[in-house]
């Protein structure tokens, strides 16, 4: 069997490189023997129900309304969804799955797709920079999250949505100390960068979700080292540019 991971609306939601997010997914599967194809569907073309992860990545305002409209006319991601799969939404798309979000501003608010229990609303100032959170796994361990947040929209949680993350450094939701929201199967966060090259945890995290079982460890040690290297350089580069923020005060 061959596992779909499915771009979605790569031209509407792509303007942050969040494509990377779904190359690293198919790269992990692929490394562990398990066959992966990567699947983009634009605008007009019918999203599979059969994906294994569905992805949605960052974009302007015009593009989350493009974006909801297409997808409410299409069911194809409601019907995968329906069947076990997982979604992983970024920045705008975790926005758009709300269930309002605002555009311009006017702060006129659109309906999104109420996949998540959050509303977005534009925030005082616009949050950009480097962000680090502390993303609780399922066994209970804590894993340190690194990445880049670039938005205008300050994100609540209703009580059928769980914090996906607690913010260390950065903005994240604005609203509450933590980052994106879960509901089930469903993800939201805000970080770029893209989040699962600097994150594998978090993308076998994901993968292990939609597969319903463990994945065996990576077979592949020269990988996992360089993660390590560049996820400490990382995290050492973001705490010290919030030590010389804090001491220019």
């Amino acid at each position: 069997m061959t596992h779909k991971i499915v771009v979605v609306y790569q031209s509407l939601l792509g303007i942050y490189g969040d494509r990377g997010n779904a190359k690293v997914l198919q790269k992990r599967l692929e490394w562990r023997g398990e066959p992966a194809e990567l699947i983009d569907v634009e605008p007009g073309q019918p999203v599979p129900p059969d994906g294994l992860v569905y992805l949605l990545g960052g974009g302007e305002d015009w593009a989350q309304i493009a974006a909801v409209k297409a997808l409410e006319a299409d069911g194809g991601l409601h019907a995968g969804l329906d069947a076990g799969a997982v979604l992983f939404a970024v920045c705008a798309g975790y926005q758009l799955c709300g269930h309002s979000f605002t555009v311009g501003q006017n702060d006129e608010v659109f309906k999104g797709l109420g996949l998540l229990d959050v509303e977005t609303r534009r925030g005082d100032q616009r949050a950009v920079g480097e962000i680090l959170t502390r993303w609780q796994r399922p066994d209970g361990s804590e894993e340190l999250l690194t990445g880049f947040e670039n938005h205008g929209g300050f994100t609540s949680l209703g009580s059928d949505a769980e914090p996906f993350a607690k913010v260390e450094i950065g903005v994240g939701n604005g609203t509450d100390g933590h980052d994106g929201a879960v509901r089930g199967n469903i993800i939201g966060t805000y970080p770029h960068g893209p989040i699962l090259p600097r994150n594998p945890a978090l993308a076998d995290h994901l993968l292990e979700l939609a597969l319903g079982r463990r994945l065996d460890p990576l077979p592949r040690p020269d990988v996992n080292v360089e993660h390590d290297r560049l996820r400490e350089q990382r995290l050492q580069v973001v705490r010290t540019t919030r030590n010389r923020a804090e001491q220019t005060r």
